[in-house]
Order: structure tokens, then C-alpha cells, then sequence
């Protein structure tokens, strides 16, 4: 049986605040932060096209960085929206039209594998909706506006939320639609999935697959490498 054709929205239009410099171009190892993660999805069977969703400015040095690296599954490079929903959905708009799911993943996650990103994909196919998360290690404290604890979630339920992230086309571009209509703006794909009603299957991730945000996550991805 044929696979259904995916498509890697990978988001990477952040202004880096955090770091002081656009993380993505930052070198780890041998390449930049980004050229590991378009790898990943180059070495993913199951993905057959990548669209790299960046800042304007950078459009045409990501170009020649996913021709530098091999990235030969790259079919657009477009510029990033105000919010990183609007983002996503330049990348939607650009991917083509027998895409049947979207693979949505941050940049700054280079420590994806193949096998991760397989997972989620085939967890997509099987429910119409799949993250890669992780188990939460430590005890998670509710608080009042004061600081003072107010409740404990129990652990065994709670994870956090990785990318990528995998939907079904019409789902995704139905929950993007619902999320315009009611004014809805969020930084997490699942919680467009969320708020119009469909059901997001979790898969369990790494720890690996950390998220580039402060200069501190270079030292421990390259750890990790």
C-alpha cells in the first residue's frame, strides 16, 4: 500500500531574542543548527518535500545552505508571518497540493531523527493527529498570582510538547481557519487541533530533542551529539 505523501513545514522565522543572534545559523559540530534539522527530514523516507518557512532577510542564505548541505527535498523557501501561526500557514501555502500531511517542526530542534520523525508521521496516518513529547521528570506546582502553590497535577500525566507535530491536510487547514474566525493565536500547533475539537496523539520523544533557545542549549546539543 502506498504511503500518503508528507510534506516538513519547517518554522524558522523567530527573531532569536534570547540567543542575540539568529540561532539557526549558529554552528553545531560540523554544520549550522539548521542544516542538521533539514537533514533529518532529508533522511526521512517518508517525508517528499520540505518547505522552509524564514525571516526575509535570510531567504536567499538558506537557499544556499540547503544546496551547500544536499537538502534536495527543499521546494520553497518563503518569508515568516507576525506570529508563528501565521508562519505555518505560508508554509501550507506553499506546499504542494498532493501533500497529504503536514510535518511541522521548529528549526531549532536539529537533534530530530528519522526514526522520531517516522513515528510521528505514521502515528498521523493511523489518528489524524500526532506529537512527539516527552515525559515531565519533575513534580509540576499549580500557583496563585502570589507564588503560593495551589494545586500538584499528578506527573504521570503531564509531558511536554515536542515537535514535530503531524496533521492530516483538511484538519490542519480546517483547525487554522477555526483558529482565524475566532481570533485564536497560539504557539503550539496541537492547541489549534485542540480548540477546533480533533484529538492529538502524543508519541514519546527524546530528551534529545531539545529546543535551541539560549546559548546554554548549543553546550548541551553538542553534548548530546
Amino acid at each position: 500500500m502506498e504511503r500518503p505523501s508528507v510534506a516538513a513545514i519547517v518554522v524558522a522565522a523567530g527573531n532569536s531574542t534570547r540567543m542575540g543572534t539568529n540561532k539557526q545559523l549558529l554552528m553545531l559540530g560540523d554544520r549550522p543548527v539548521i542544516a542538521h534539522t533539514l537533514t533529518a527530514f532529508q533522511n526521512t523516507p517518508a517525508v517528499s518535500e520540505i518547505v522552509l518557512v524564514t525571516r526575509a532577510e535570510d531567504i536567499e542564505a538558506l537557499r544556499a545552505l540547503a544546496v551547500q548541505y544536499g537538502i534536495s527535498k527543499v521546494t520553497a523557501v518563503v518569508a515568516g508571518g507576525v506570529e508563528r501561526q501565521d508562519s505555518v500557514a505560508n508554509g501550507v501555502a506553499a506546499c504542494s497540493n498532493t501533500a497529504a500531511y503536514f510535518a511541522i517542526h521548529d528549526g531549532a530542534r536539529p537533534l530530530a531523527t528519522p526514526e522520531l520523525i517516522t513515528a510521528v508521521i505514521d502515528a498521523a496516518i493511523q489518528h489524524g493527529a500526532a506529537a512527539a513529547a516527552v515525559r515531565v521528570k519533575d513534580t509540576v506546582k499549580v500557583a496563585d498570582k502570589n507564588g503560593f502553590i495551589v494545586d500538584t497535577p499528578d506527573r504521570a500525566t503531564l509531558w511536554n510538547v515536542q515537535t514535530p507535530q503531524v496533521f492530516e491536510r483538511s484538519l490542519y487547514i480546517t483547525a487554522l481557519e477555526s483558529a482565524r474566525v475566532n481570533g485564536l493565536s497560539v504557539t503550539d500547533d496541537c492547541r489549534l487541533a485542540e480548540a477546533a475539537g480533533y484529538p492529538v496523539l502524543l508519541v514519546e520523544g527524546s530528551y534529545a530533542n531539545l529546543k535551541i533557545t539560549t546559548p546554554e542549549d548549543i553546550r548541551i546539543a553538542e553534548g548530546w551529539l
